[in-house]
């Protein structure tokens, strides 16, 4: 009924929220995006999109199509690779960013897995900035993480907004240095933390440090301070820093996928070029918890 080369392109849309980066992504012509777009919303009888001359925002019949359109994708790509009779195999070191373990990550590396048993996947998590390192090193294939301020490589998943939150009783006093709770170096958000607070000549001081995303939510929880987190993927028990606190906004970070520049032999390519495939696909569930129906 849908025809899978626009559903691509819906999910494109979609995960940019840009007809232009949409176009650039997929290799396509930008009028071609719109057509694609214009016919989807022909066969579902749905506006999928509202768009201005300024943003393109899912309308609620576009936020459903998503987790339709990841799931057709899925079935048609399981298909076409079952009859063409093509099977992966070889190992792929693939990296992602801690912010991800709290997402539904890891049903599409089980169907990764599933479709492609012959491949040793290998799964490293850790912080965005140890992840760019390790693949520079050539010691990862393939890596899902923040993009650094300013980068402009990489194949965007979703850009989002960052909050500071915290423990909803956590009070803050405006005269006293602001209380961070933050990765170490060379955490990407702990760098925008810092950089934000010093442009705005916010005093701050650093009330808990860890490599570990589970430490930083338990300090979090506990009420020792504040944490620059993705909005869309606030961890149960904590909550915005209402406004009336007077911090200084975060702005935006890019969620991208990374290749490594040697791209490693065919094998390796090809396996990293397919699950990066899988995480387009599915890049709905990236923001959303397991606990999400």
């Amino acid at each position: 009924m849908y025809d899978p080369g626009q559903l691509r392109t819906f999910l494109a849309v979609a995960q940019t929220l840009s007809f232009t980066r949409a176009a650039r992504r997929l290799g396509l012509r930008q009028s071609t995006v719109s057509q694609h777009i214009r016919r989807l919303e022909e066969a579902t009888g749905r506006p999928l999109f509202s768009r201005d001359t300024h943003r393109v925002e899912l309308t609620e019949d576009g936020e459903a199509m998503l987790g339709f359109a990841g799931t057709i994708l899925t079935a048609h790509d399981r298909a076409a690779a079952y009859f063409a009779g093509t099977r992966l195999r070889g190992r792929l070191r693939f990296g992602a960013s801690e912010d991800f373990v709290l997402t539904r990550l890891p049903e599409i590396l089980e169907s990764f897995r599933r479709d492609h048993p012959e491949v040793d996947l290998e799964l490293t998590v850790g912080m965005s900035g140890s992840l760019h390192a390790r693949l520079a090193a050539g010691r990862l294939d393939l890596v899902l993480a923040k993009r650094r301020g300013g980068d402009t490589h990489g194949e965007l998943v979703r850009q989002s907004v960052l909050d500071w939150i915290g423990a909803p009783r956590l009070r803050l006093d405006p005269d006293r240095p602001l209380p961070l709770i933050l990765f170490p170096p060379p955490g990407i958000t702990r760098a925008r933390a810092l950089e934000v607070l010093e442009a705005h000549g916010r005093r701050w001081r650093v009330a808990c440090t860890s490599a570990s995303l589970s430490g930083l939510i338990a300090a979090a929880r506990a009420g020792l301070g504040v944490m620059p987190h993705t909005r869309a993927l606030i961890p149960p028990g904590l909550v915005p820093v209402p406004a009336t606190a007077g911090l200084p906004e975060l702005g935006e970070v890019d969620y991208v996928l990374l290749h490594g520049k040697g791209r490693g032999h065919a094998a390796a390519q090809e396996a990293a070029d397919a699950l990066a495939s899988a995480i387009l696909a599915g890049g709905d569930r990236l923001h959303r918890s397991p606990a999400d129906t």
